[in-house]
């Protein structure tokens, strides 16, 4: 009986080591223990005309902040903000999400929205994913992109979000389905050092970082199961269904079965209008906002995407939704890939 014991004694500890080592080597502990969170500090952000001014122009023209937290018009070509929905926050309309994603209200109404929410707490949510209760925030909102922001950008957003005019508006809370809502605990990382933005005098690299901020990445390169699709950075297919409609983020990588047809001045009417020449492009396009943006900043983002690497894919609204083997998605033209 007691070697018999024994031998049920290792069995058992060489197990709790291979269990540890296949945690450890593949989800790690961070969904069994939380996320990683830098103490929040009692830092408040100066209000300046100047930071009051940089804030509004990030969060309107070129964050995509006021795509997800506002309320738009989608009865109309471009999908304005309704008067009075800015930053009111909503349930997301996505149907392939992993449970109920809701976008907060961050006008600072105390009840509601941000407005018992320190400076600090909003910080840390927008580039570091850790949410005003400690939680780790759905990568949907890009704090993974968000994290290369500067500080200084990142001060002037928080002190336009305090001047939002404070609107009650009741939502339900984010619910994140099993095991979902645990894996996302991994994504989360702090940031303890200064982040500073390029020259702008570098076109190129002022590009990328308007191009990061703006997360273009996120619509338009695939996805499975939230990873991105090796080898497709920017190379279009993503399928986007909601209230617009159905429409693939565009290839926009410098192929010939992208945008390489496109100069500056298309590019930029692209940008401002929501057509290319004649072909109108679907609202989910946030031109409405991108449109806000100056023509410099506009040339250096085309600058920037001029520089990627060309991925050969085909996608094409205009035609019917079709397996793609490249992309491993449903889009249309994906038949021809």
């Amino acid at each position: 009986m007691k070697k018999q014991s024994k031998i049920l004694l290792w069995a058992a500890a060489a197990l709790v080591v291979l269990l540890v080592a296949a945690i450890s080597l593949t989800i790690g502990w961070r969904p069994f223990i939380g996320p990683q969170a830098r103490p929040l500090t009692s830092h408040q952000f100066e209000r300046t005309p100047q930071r009051l001014e940089r804030g509004k122009y990030l969060f309107t023209a070129s964050t995509g902040c006021t795509g997800c937290h506002s309320l738009h018009d989608w009865n109309t070509h471009g999908g304005p903000v309704l008067a009075g929905g800015e930053g009111v926050g909503q349930v997301m309309w996505f149907s392939d999400l992993p449970g109920r994603i809701v976008a907060p209200n961050i006008t600072p109404d105390p009840e509601t929205g941000s407005g018992r929410w320190t400076d600090d707490q909003l910080a840390r949510a927008i580039r570091e994913g850790i949410g005003h209760d400690g939680r780790a925030l759905f990568p949907m909102m890009p704090y993974e992109e968000f994290r290369h922001m500067s500080d200084e950008d990142l001060a002037s957003i928080v002190v336009y979000m305090r001047s939002l005019p404070p609107v009650r508006h009741e939502l339900p809370k984010t619910e994140i389905i099993f095991p979902v809502k645990y894996l996302i605990r991994n994504v989360p990382q702090p940031i303890t050092e200064p982040v500073s933005s390029p020259e702008r005098s570098d076109p190129v690299k002022w590009g990328q970082y308007l191009v990061t901020i703006a997360s273009c990445t996120e619509c338009h390169t695939p996805r499975l199961r939230g990873d991105v699709v090796s080898g497709m950075e920017y190379g279009g297919g993503f399928m986007l269904k909601g209230p617009w409609g159905a429409a693939a983020g565009a290839n926009i990588t410098p192929d010939a079965s992208g945008i390489a047809y496109y100069d500056e001045s298309l590019f930029i009417q692209a940008m401002r209008t929501g057509y290319v020449k004649a072909r109108k492009l679907n609202s989910i396009m946030p031109f409405d906002e991108f449109g806000k943006l100056t023509d410099d900043e506009l040339k250096a983002m085309f600058a920037y995407l001029r520089t990627l690497k060309p991925v050969k894919h085909r996608v094409d609204n205009g035609l019917p939704p079709t397996y793609c083997k490249l992309c491993r998605q449903t889009h249309g033209a994906g038949d021809q890939n």
